[in-house]
């Protein structure tokens, strides 16, 4: 019964294909062996905004076949796995995650890993330092409570046109933080020119006074905005409200992946050649940061035949225009 139900990656290739070809649900049911109500279902499903997408319906699926499966547990062998690939090959946790689901081995999740790297840490051990940040990159305290954000789409959702930076008008979002983590500054990136977009947020990290305030900053661009990612940061709590008012989609990297967002992490140490780390913001003015953004954007990329971003920004939007 399971086989009948479900459809193969071929099957959603065929899918893609015969209706990009016109023919109905039909002809698609026949060509893929399939009752009509789980083509139904399938399109229904993951059939999007933009039309059916055979290898975005199959990372759907996957997704949503990892969420149900029972929970795996910590064994030995699980554990022996991770040592040794820790302290051998210097392996990350998702590199560890991502070989064993492709061999099909058992595994824990890579955040689990992160646990029993901390937890060994605590008792003295040394698998940390087997990590390439060596647990730096978490700042706040492993305890304490968590600020769980609803509604969260994952970065995985995000199709190819955006990943492959195929389209202008996707951008990436993140903040500044000044120092003992008072003071932030917002900066968005579009990922296709490179331009950068900055704010001195007036109450920090307020998450519902920064979504006021991109909101503010990207709405001459407004039909210039087509996707937003960001990190997992509290501060984009109210990233429903974003995405509702600037009319776009809305992504989250997975936790402790910044170069999930390359582009904006790239951007932000430009701007600390302008605002050092642990300095306070108190003394920085909007015509500072105005004059800091026109500089970076005003710089020629190689990337972009050294040509700069601001040029490239506005080229395509007078092409759309």
């Amino acid at each position: 019964m399971k086989n009948k139900r479900h459809l193969t990656q071929e099957q959603r290739y065929t899918i893609s294909r015969m209706l990009k070809a016109g023919c109905t649900r039909k002809e698609i049911c026949i060509a893929t062996g399939k009752d009509k109500s789980v083509i139904s279902r399938e399109l229904k499903r993951y059939g999007g905004k933009r039309g059916y997408s055979a290898s975005q319906a199959q990372e759907y699926a996957d997704i949503r076949k990892e969420r149900f499966r029972r929970k795996r547990k910590f064994t030995g062998e699980v554990e022996e796995r991770i040592i040794h690939q820790l302290t051998q090959q210097q392996w990350s946790p998702e590199q560890i995650v991502g070989r064993a689901r492709k061999e099909g081995v058992a595994m824990v999740s890579h955040e689990r890993i992160y646990q029993f790297v901390r937890a060994d840490r605590k008792e003295g051990g040394t698998l940390y330092k087997h990590l390439r940040h060596r647990l730096k990159h978490r700042k706040r305290p492993v305890s304490g409570k968590k600020v769980l954000i609803p509604d969260k789409v994952s970065i995985d959702s995000r199709g190819d046109i955006i990943n492959n930076r195929e389209r202008f008008g996707d951008w990436e979002i993140d903040t500044v933080i000044g120092k003992e983590g008072k003071g932030a500054i917002l900066t968005a990136t579009e990922r296709k020119t490179g331009v950068l977009l900055m704010k001195k947020l007036k109450r920090g990290k307020n998450a519902k006074s920064l979504a006021n305030e991109l909101f503010l900053m990207m709405l001459p661009y407004k039909k210039f905005v087509h996707s937003i990612t960001s990190d997992n940061g509290c501060e984009f709590y109210e990233h429903r409200l974003i995405a509702q008012r600037l009319d776009a989609d809305y992504y989250f990297a997975h936790p402790y992946s910044s170069w999930e967002r390359g582009l904006n992490e790239y951007t932000n140490g430009l701007i600390r050649q302008y605002i050092l780390k642990k300095q306070s913001f108190i003394h920085y003015d909007d015509d500072f940061i105005k004059c800091i953004q026109h500089k970076i954007n005003r710089r020629p990329r190689k990337n972009l035949n050294f040509d700069n971003p601001l040029n490239r920004f506005f080229h395509f939007v007078a092409l759309a225009s």
